[in-house]
Protein backbone atom coordinates (compact mmCIF):
# COMPACT_ATOMS: atom_id res chain seq x y z
CA UNK A 1 0.00 0.00 0.00
CA UNK A 2 1.29 3.44 -0.94
CA UNK A 3 2.00 5.50 2.22
CA UNK A 4 0.08 8.48 0.81
CA UNK A 5 -3.07 6.35 0.65
CA UNK A 6 -3.22 6.22 4.45
CA UNK A 7 -1.78 9.67 5.15
CA UNK A 8 -3.67 12.60 6.63
CA UNK A 9 -5.01 14.96 3.89
CA UNK A 10 -2.54 17.77 3.25
CA UNK A 11 -4.73 20.70 2.26
CA UNK A 12 -8.34 21.66 1.75
CA UNK A 13 -9.87 24.37 -0.43
CA UNK A 14 -12.19 26.23 1.90
CA UNK A 15 -15.43 27.76 0.69
CA UNK A 16 -15.67 31.58 0.79
CA UNK A 17 -17.38 31.52 4.22
CA UNK A 18 -14.40 29.68 5.68
CA UNK A 19 -16.55 26.66 6.46
CA UNK A 20 -16.89 23.59 4.29
CA UNK A 21 -14.64 22.12 1.61
CA UNK A 22 -15.26 22.13 -2.14
CA UNK A 23 -16.46 18.67 -3.17
CA UNK A 24 -15.99 17.56 -6.76
CA UNK A 25 -17.74 14.46 -8.05
CA UNK A 26 -16.08 12.28 -10.67
CA UNK A 27 -18.61 10.41 -12.80
CA UNK A 28 -17.65 7.71 -15.26
CA UNK A 29 -18.02 4.12 -16.35
CA UNK A 30 -17.51 1.23 -13.97
CA UNK A 31 -16.64 -0.88 -17.01
CA UNK A 32 -13.98 0.90 -19.03
CA UNK A 33 -12.93 -1.64 -21.64
CA UNK A 34 -14.14 0.58 -24.49
CA UNK A 35 -12.82 3.85 -23.07
CA UNK A 36 -9.35 3.70 -24.59
CA UNK A 37 -5.88 3.04 -23.26
CA UNK A 38 -5.46 6.48 -21.69
CA UNK A 39 -8.69 6.38 -19.65
CA UNK A 40 -7.16 5.07 -16.43
CA UNK A 41 -4.29 7.56 -16.42
CA UNK A 42 -6.65 10.43 -17.26
CA UNK A 43 -8.92 9.35 -14.40
CA UNK A 44 -6.02 9.22 -11.96
CA UNK A 45 -4.82 12.65 -13.05
CA UNK A 46 -8.30 14.09 -12.45
CA UNK A 47 -8.20 12.75 -8.90
CA UNK A 48 -4.68 14.02 -8.33
CA UNK A 49 -5.65 17.53 -9.42
CA UNK A 50 -8.72 17.58 -7.17
CA UNK A 51 -6.48 16.71 -4.22
CA UNK A 52 -3.66 19.08 -5.23
CA UNK A 53 -6.11 21.96 -5.46
CA UNK A 54 -7.63 21.19 -2.07
CA UNK A 55 -10.92 19.59 -3.07
CA UNK A 56 -12.63 16.49 -1.73
CA UNK A 57 -13.35 13.85 -4.38
CA UNK A 58 -16.76 12.19 -4.36
CA UNK A 59 -17.63 9.11 -6.40
CA UNK A 60 -20.26 6.40 -6.71
CA UNK A 61 -18.07 4.04 -4.65
CA UNK A 62 -17.62 1.86 -7.70
CA UNK A 63 -14.98 0.39 -10.01
CA UNK A 64 -13.52 1.73 -13.26
CA UNK A 65 -13.10 5.43 -14.00
CA UNK A 66 -14.34 6.71 -10.58
CA UNK A 67 -12.15 4.27 -8.65
CA UNK A 68 -9.02 5.28 -10.57
CA UNK A 69 -9.87 8.93 -9.90
CA UNK A 70 -10.13 8.17 -6.19
CA UNK A 71 -6.80 6.33 -6.41
CA UNK A 72 -5.23 9.42 -7.95
CA UNK A 73 -6.64 11.61 -5.18
CA UNK A 74 -5.19 9.30 -2.54
CA UNK A 75 -1.81 9.43 -4.35
CA UNK A 76 -1.77 13.11 -3.39
CA UNK A 77 -3.02 12.55 0.18
CA UNK A 78 -6.52 13.68 -0.78
CA UNK A 79 -9.82 12.91 0.92
CA UNK A 80 -12.29 10.59 -0.81
CA UNK A 81 -16.01 10.01 -0.17
CA UNK A 82 -17.94 7.22 -1.87
CA UNK A 83 -21.73 7.03 -2.20
CA UNK A 84 -22.83 3.41 -2.37
CA UNK A 85 -26.09 2.07 -3.81
CA UNK A 86 -26.10 -0.46 -0.97
CA UNK A 87 -27.60 -0.11 2.49
CA UNK A 88 -24.73 -1.80 4.33
CA UNK A 89 -21.07 -2.62 3.87
CA UNK A 90 -21.92 -6.31 3.47
CA UNK A 91 -24.45 -5.56 0.73
CA UNK A 92 -21.95 -3.23 -0.93
CA UNK A 93 -19.31 -5.95 -1.15
CA UNK A 94 -21.32 -9.17 -1.46
CA UNK A 95 -24.38 -8.12 -3.47
CA UNK A 96 -23.16 -5.18 -5.56
CA UNK A 97 -19.59 -6.54 -5.76
CA UNK A 98 -18.14 -3.07 -5.23
CA UNK A 99 -14.77 -2.12 -3.69
CA UNK A 100 -13.91 -0.32 -0.48
CA UNK A 101 -10.49 0.77 -1.69
CA UNK A 102 -9.38 4.42 -1.91
CA UNK A 103 -12.32 5.78 0.09
CA UNK A 104 -12.02 7.51 3.47
CA UNK A 105 -15.78 7.58 3.99
CA UNK A 106 -18.51 5.46 2.39
CA UNK A 107 -22.13 6.65 2.59
CA UNK A 108 -24.46 3.65 2.33
CA UNK A 109 -27.54 5.18 0.72
CA UNK A 110 -29.60 2.00 0.34
CA UNK A 111 -31.34 3.55 -2.67
CA UNK A 112 -29.90 1.49 -5.52
CA UNK A 113 -27.99 3.00 -8.41
CA UNK A 114 -30.48 5.69 -9.45
CA UNK A 115 -31.06 6.92 -5.89
CA UNK A 116 -27.33 6.82 -5.21
CA UNK A 117 -26.73 8.98 -8.28
CA UNK A 118 -29.12 11.65 -7.00
CA UNK A 119 -27.54 11.85 -3.55
CA UNK A 120 -24.03 11.81 -5.00
CA UNK A 121 -24.64 14.79 -7.27
CA UNK A 122 -26.58 16.80 -4.69
CA UNK A 123 -23.82 16.26 -2.13
CA UNK A 124 -21.21 17.63 -4.55
CA UNK A 125 -20.44 21.21 -5.56
CA UNK A 126 -19.32 20.36 -9.11
CA UNK A 127 -19.16 17.32 -11.37
CA UNK A 128 -16.52 16.02 -13.78
CA UNK A 129 -17.78 13.67 -16.48
CA UNK A 130 -15.28 11.18 -17.87
CA UNK A 131 -15.72 8.19 -20.13
CA UNK A 132 -19.15 6.85 -19.24
CA UNK A 133 -22.26 4.83 -19.94
CA UNK A 134 -25.95 5.21 -19.06
CA UNK A 135 -25.31 5.78 -15.33
CA UNK A 136 -22.94 8.61 -16.21
CA UNK A 137 -25.61 10.17 -18.42
CA UNK A 138 -28.04 9.94 -15.48
CA UNK A 139 -25.61 11.76 -13.20
CA UNK A 140 -25.02 14.38 -15.89
CA UNK A 141 -28.80 14.94 -16.16
CA UNK A 142 -29.14 15.46 -12.40
CA UNK A 143 -26.21 17.89 -12.37
CA UNK A 144 -27.64 19.75 -15.39
CA UNK A 145 -31.09 20.13 -13.82
CA UNK A 146 -29.60 21.16 -10.46
CA UNK A 147 -27.39 23.82 -12.11
CA UNK A 148 -24.15 22.32 -10.84
CA UNK A 149 -20.93 23.38 -12.56
CA UNK A 150 -20.06 20.53 -14.93
CA UNK A 151 -16.72 19.70 -16.49
CA UNK A 152 -16.83 17.33 -19.45
CA UNK A 153 -13.46 15.69 -19.90
CA UNK A 154 -12.44 15.27 -23.52
CA UNK A 155 -10.52 12.13 -24.44
CA UNK A 156 -10.28 9.14 -26.75
CA UNK A 157 -13.80 8.08 -25.75
CA UNK A 158 -17.08 9.34 -27.25
CA UNK A 159 -18.87 10.50 -24.10
CA UNK A 160 -17.85 14.13 -24.48
CA UNK A 161 -19.11 14.23 -28.07
CA UNK A 162 -22.41 12.57 -27.11
CA UNK A 163 -23.01 15.05 -24.29
CA UNK A 164 -22.14 18.01 -26.50
CA UNK A 165 -24.72 16.80 -29.02
CA UNK A 166 -27.35 16.28 -26.28
CA UNK A 167 -26.84 19.81 -24.93
CA UNK A 168 -27.08 21.33 -28.41
CA UNK A 169 -30.13 19.24 -29.37
CA UNK A 170 -31.91 20.08 -26.10
CA UNK A 171 -31.89 23.83 -26.95
CA UNK A 172 -31.21 24.66 -23.32
CA UNK A 173 -28.06 26.78 -23.12
CA UNK A 174 -26.04 26.20 -19.97
CA UNK A 175 -23.12 28.46 -19.07
CA UNK A 176 -22.03 26.14 -16.28
CA UNK A 177 -20.71 23.47 -18.63
CA UNK A 178 -17.03 23.50 -19.61
CA UNK A 179 -15.14 21.17 -21.93
CA UNK A 180 -11.43 20.47 -21.54
CA UNK A 181 -8.92 17.68 -22.12
CA UNK A 182 -6.57 18.97 -19.39
CA UNK A 183 -7.57 17.78 -15.87
CA UNK A 184 -5.60 20.56 -14.16
CA UNK A 185 -7.27 23.32 -16.14
CA UNK A 186 -10.69 21.74 -15.70
CA UNK A 187 -10.42 21.47 -11.92
CA UNK A 188 -9.20 25.06 -11.71
CA UNK A 189 -12.18 26.30 -13.74
CA UNK A 190 -14.68 24.31 -11.69
CA UNK A 191 -13.28 25.52 -8.36
CA UNK A 192 -13.47 29.09 -9.66
CA UNK A 193 -17.12 28.58 -10.70
CA UNK A 194 -18.07 26.99 -7.37
CA UNK A 195 -16.38 29.76 -5.41
CA UNK A 196 -18.24 32.47 -7.36
CA UNK A 197 -21.55 30.63 -6.89
CA UNK A 198 -21.02 30.35 -3.15
CA UNK A 199 -20.02 33.98 -2.84
CA UNK A 200 -23.13 35.04 -4.73
CA UNK A 201 -25.44 32.84 -2.66
CA UNK A 202 -23.84 33.72 0.69
CA UNK A 203 -26.08 31.51 2.83
CA UNK A 204 -25.67 31.56 6.62
CA UNK A 205 -27.46 29.50 9.24
CA UNK A 206 -29.82 31.63 11.33
CA UNK A 207 -28.45 30.85 14.78
CA UNK A 208 -29.92 32.30 18.01
CA UNK A 209 -26.86 34.49 18.63
CA UNK A 210 -27.31 36.16 15.21
CA UNK A 211 -23.61 35.58 14.54
CA UNK A 212 -22.68 35.54 10.86
CA UNK A 213 -19.60 33.78 9.54
CA UNK A 214 -19.70 35.76 6.32
CA UNK A 215 -20.48 39.18 7.65
CA UNK A 216 -23.00 41.64 6.21
CA UNK A 217 -25.65 41.09 3.57
CA UNK A 218 -25.91 37.34 4.16
CA UNK A 219 -29.07 35.48 3.27
CA UNK A 220 -30.20 33.54 6.33
CA UNK A 221 -31.43 29.95 6.22
CA UNK A 222 -34.53 29.81 8.41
Amino acid sequence: MHPNHVAVPRNFCRLPSGYGIIKICVSGAAETGYCGLDAFEKAKEVGREIARQGGIITTGATTGFPMYSAMGAKDECGFSIGFSPAATEREHVEVYKLPLDYMDVVVYTGFGYSGRDLLLIRSSDAVIIGCGRIGTLNEFSVAFEDHRPIGILEGSWETDEILRHIVEAAHRPNNKIVYDSDPKAMVERLIEMVTKDKEATNLVFNNPEKWSATGKNAEYIL
